[in-house]
């Protein structure tokens, strides 16, 4: 029988002290009875002597400090699991939010995961697909790996996302794939784009989504991505799935981390987060990965609105020490009507190299994607001194670049939000916008690969 206590003694924001406390651990589950029979959750942040204090994750509007009770359920904070949550739709506490049924559980996993043993983690080293060029054909995402979105305010992320959800696939035949979808804090009217979009798509039909709304209670923010992790562990290491988990938008997580840090009075870090914030972030980043003798594995596209489009704030900071590269969206491509408008030279994959080449995607896939990289930023280059000296001072080669610049972001980058793009397609489009340039600019490129892949009749004017 669990002990009662009426021993609450204040209640700030999301948080109560109970004392008088025994035998209570750190992280526990804890059950809040209001006078009014309601019940509500939270969790132990903190313990000092027989003082607890409970975070709530349902908030504490209407809690009567004289008429509750408290329960401490000697566990932590759990999802039940089961094959069955594919094609379902959760808060961001795991209750079922799509008019189903509740979902049987074939066990129950405490949702802050099991730290992975480094020695037993694998290398991450499979291509997966997304279907979008700039970054299949050039920021290649690698099975295992963490590669966040860069975005700011107003730019569509969310569209990106979906598409990403939507398209993104493993090679081979047999590789079952599931997406796991979280989002933190995003309005109602984004929610149900989500919602719409993966339904309408079928995109549903391999997902399972978690999502918390603006006007959810903060607390709940902080356990979302966990919900959605130890989802994704079970499908990867239990049902030998390769999951890709997508989450949106961590800045709304790390606002909540900031708004409890304030009400336990904690002394702030940079911008006002807590201390702790790049610690708390890795225990969310290094969730993914693949471990040795396992087949499954999980792969995390974490999503996140950069404050007045500063790359140097806190979370974006943190985020790049953290994680494998970054893809960042560029507020003058969205200005200019490019979809999806990533900025691809700032834009990193640090693995991709790993997952590119020959039996994964294409033999000439590291040699172009390099050549189209340097051909980019001597266009971008090209473009500027025009500005400045006029196009009537740049040369022939130079206006080859400034022209292929040009192509290059309407035609490679500019693939729109329905374009699911084989990766074949991809290197061929790259192939084409090549041919723009002089054959003797094609520096990166092996000579076999040029023979094999850029066809003499075709090729632009030689020097």
């Amino acid at each position: 029988m669990l002990k009662e206590y009426k021993t609450v003694r204040e209640v700030v924001g999301p948080l109560m002290m109970v004392e008088g406390v025994e035998g209570v651990k750190y992280d526990e589950l804890v059950e809040i009875q209001l006078q009014t029979g309601e019940i509500r959750r939270g969790r132990v942040l903190e313990l000092d002597g027989d003082k607890a204090m409970v975070q709530l994750f349902e908030g504490s509007t209407g809690i009567n400090i004289k008429n509750t009770k408290v329960r401490f359920l000697g566990k932590p904070l759990e999802l039940g699991v089961s094959i069955d949550m594919i094609g379902r739709i959760f808060d961001g506490l795991g209750n079922p939010q799509d008019g189903g049924s509740n979902i049987i559980p074939e066990k129950r996993m405490d949702i802050n995961g099991v730290p992975m043993n480094p020695v037993a983690r694998d290398y991450p080293s499979e291509f997966i697909q997304t279907g979008v060029s700039a970054i299949d054909g050039l920021n290649t995402l690698v099975r295992g790996q963490k590669l966040p979105i860069f975005s700011g305010s107003g730019l569509p992320h969310a569209d990106l996302a979906a598409q990403i959800a939507r398209q993104a696939r493993v090679l081979g035949e047999g590789d079952k794939f599931a997406v796991v979808f979280a989002a933190m804090g995003i309005t109602f009217e984004e929610a149900q784009f989500f919602i719409d979009d993966f339904t309408k798509t079928g995109a549903i039909d391999r997902a399972v989504l978690f999502i918390n709304l603006a006007d959810d209670p903060a607390i709940e923010r902080i356990a979302t991505p966990r919900m959605a992790l130890t989802a994704a562990e079970y499908l990867a290491y239990e049902k030998d799935m390769h999951v890709l988990v997508i989450m949106t938008d961590l800045t709304n997580y790390a606002e909540a981390l900031r708004e409890t840090s304030a009400a336990r009075k904690e002394v702030p870090g940079r911008r006002g987060y807590p201390g702790y914030l790049y610690t708390d972030l890795a225990t969310i980043y290094e969730r993914a990965g693949r471990i040795k003798g396992r087949k499954g594995s999980i792969t995390q596209i974490p999503i996140l609105t950069m404050p007045e489009d500063d790359i140097t704030h806190p979370i974006p900071d943190l985020t790049g020490y953290i994680t494998e590269g970054q893809i960042i969206l560029s507020r003058d491509l969205y200005r200019q009507g490019i979809e999806p408008p990533i900025n691809v030279l700032p834009s990193l994959s640090r693995l991709k190299d790993k997952g590119i080449g020959e039996g994964k995607t294409r033999e000439d896939h590291a040699d172009t994607m390099n050549q189209l990289f340097a051909a980019y930023a001597t266009g971008k280059e090209a473009k500027e001194l025009a500005v400045i000296l006029g196009e009537s001072a740049l040369s022939e080669t130079d206006r080859a670049f400034a022209n292929f610049a040009d192509a290059f972001e309407q035609r490679y980058i500019n693939q729109g939000y329905y374009n699911n793009r084989e990766i074949e397609a991809t290197l061929d489009l790259g192939w084409e916008l090549l041919k723009i340039l002089p054959r003797v600019e094609l520096k990166r490129i092996r000579d076999e690969y040029l023979e094999k892949y850029l066809p003499v009749d075709t090729e632009g004017v030689e020097d």
